[in-house]
């Protein structure tokens, strides 16, 4: 019996369930948007929380023990800059899980869960909407010189 057990074993050993929480939670906070199933979601709901807790606190050990668990250091120099910040005046609810759909070969509740505030830039080089793509240096849009 698994009383005061909490949380899921989502069918992994320990060691590896923590690695895998520790590479979710690392993705989203880079990412501010990744998919994975619906458990996996719920399941790193609170490290995120703790570790967005770490970024609002901004002292030195909280950097020491956010680094312990998150896999890079760049990601946790954006926690404690950028995303602390959007959420130092909100008490809790940091992230939002949307159901997307049923993964074909097990029927597994897919979810995306995000931050809920957004950066003020796109992540990872997306374009806003409405803005026109540069063409500054794309040969493709330059005219083709003819071989006659």
């Amino acid at each position: 019996m698994r009383h005061k057990k909490k949380g899921s074993q989502l069918g992994r050993q320990t060691k590896h369930r923590w690695a895998l929480f520790r590479s979710l939670v690392t993705s989203l906070l880079d990412r501010e948007r990744i998919g994975t199933t619906a458990a996996k979601a719920k399941e790193i709901r609170g490290f995120t929380v703790r570790m967005i807790s770490l970024g609002e606190d901004g002292s030195l050990p909280a950097r020491r023990r956010a680094l312990t668990f998150l896999r890079r250091k760049t990601v946790v120099a954006k926690l404690f800059a950028d995303v602390a910040g959007r959420f130092r005046d909100r008490p809790g609810g940091y992230t939002r899980i949307i159901r997307t759909r049923r993964r074909v070969g097990d029927a597994a509740e897919m979810v995306a869960i995000e931050l809920v505030a957004k950066s003020a830039e796109p992540a990872h080089g997306k374009q806003k909407a409405g803005t026109a793509p540069s063409t500054s240096g794309d040969k493709s849009s330059q005219p083709k010189e003819s071989t006659t």
